[in-house]
């Protein structure tokens, strides 16, 4: 089993108020702080199958320009994800199955591109947006029973399994890998950064907020008790993990190195994005409508966040 990271985004960051405010409010934390980004998803080489976990933004997704009241920020563009991906040594054409984590278009932004894919999908995120009119998608209903202290999962094929983990998104899962004697998870916005995941903190992004710390109770439960290799989407502790063979050790939390941050050079071009979901607000699509003058409550169409998730283009 081989598993490498489709690496497309660096040097973003998550401010502190974003990555654990979640239940107990972004006032109680430092908005100074921030969190190290990125954006990157996995691909797993079985031998005899290429398997994606999630598929990176749209081609084409410009990138945010943050500013220093920016609650986070995916990062600069490394290349696409589609370059990230034919870097590796692949052709669209090997990937067999791709699982997805959630619906958000930097996990779904590229499913289209990979015709002979099987699109594993938990029947809960059918009726999404990103989702419409692809024609290999394979509902999972986590038939297999629990995978360890997960209620539910769906065994993909010998030593890669698909499990339920509510919250985030209402149809959120996460994918295991064991090799080697260690559990590799893939994760996707259960936690943007590992430090929440040392620290017991909820981000503010969740479709269920009961769902959500249910899900991160098992998430600490599980690394507490398997050697674990954590592997988040948004921070580059995720490929770092990977790359080291790092295991979670909850008491001995991972050093954490600082975000360097440049704000320099913003100019506004009248497009916003969406940092969560990578919705772009382009004010000719919505009556000539800037982005300033939407009201206060004003949602994010895709993923029904709020105006202040999102950053300048």
């Amino acid at each position: 089993m081989d598993i490498k990271a489709v690496k497309f985004r660096k040097d973003g960051f998550y401010t502190q108020p974003f990555a654990f405010g979640g239940e107990e409010g972004m006032d109680k934390f430092d908005k100074n702080i921030r969190y190290r980004g990125s954006l990157q998803n996995y691909l797993i080489d079985t031998g005899d199958e290429v398997i994606l976990v999630d598929t990176g933004l749209p081609s084409g997704t410009p990138e945010e320009k943050p500013d220093e009241n920016s609650l986070g920020y995916t990062g600069k563009d490394i290349c696409s994800y589609m370059e990230a991906f034919t870097a590796l040594g692949y052709k669209p054409e090997q990937v067999t199955k791709i699982l997805l984590t959630h619906k958000h278009s930097d996990h779904s932004g590229e499913l289209k591109s990979f015709p002979n894919a099987e699109i594993y999908v938990n029947e809960e995120e059918l009726s999404a947006d990103e989702l419409q009119g692809l024609d290999n998608l394979v509902p999972v209903k986590f038939t297999d029973g629990a995978y360890y202290n997960f209620p539910e999962h769906q065994k993909i094929c010998d030593g890669i399994y698909f499990v339920k983990a509510k919250g985030h998104t209402n149809g959120n899962s996460l994918v295991v890998v064991e090799d080697g004697g260690l559990f590799y998870m893939m994760q996707a916005d259960i936690t943007y950064v590992d430090e929440a995941l040392y620290e017991n903190k909820l981000s503010t992004v969740f479709d269920d907020l009961t769902a959500a710390r249910e899900t991160l109770d098992r998430v600490r439960e599980f690394v507490r008790n398997h050697p674990t290799v954590y592997m988040g989407t948004h921070t580059p502790q995720g490929y770092e993990n990977l790359e080291a063979k790092r295991t979670v050790d909850l008491d001995n939390p991972v050093e954490t190195v600082p975000a360097e941050v440049d704000f320099s050079g913003q100019e506004s071009t009248g497009t916003y994005v969406c940092s969560i979901c990578g919705y772009v607000y382009e004010p000719a699509e919505h009556d000539g409508v800037a982005f300033e003058d939407l009201p206060d409550d004003w949602k994010c169409p895709r993923c029904k966040q709020g105006k202040e998730k999102f950053n300048k283009a």
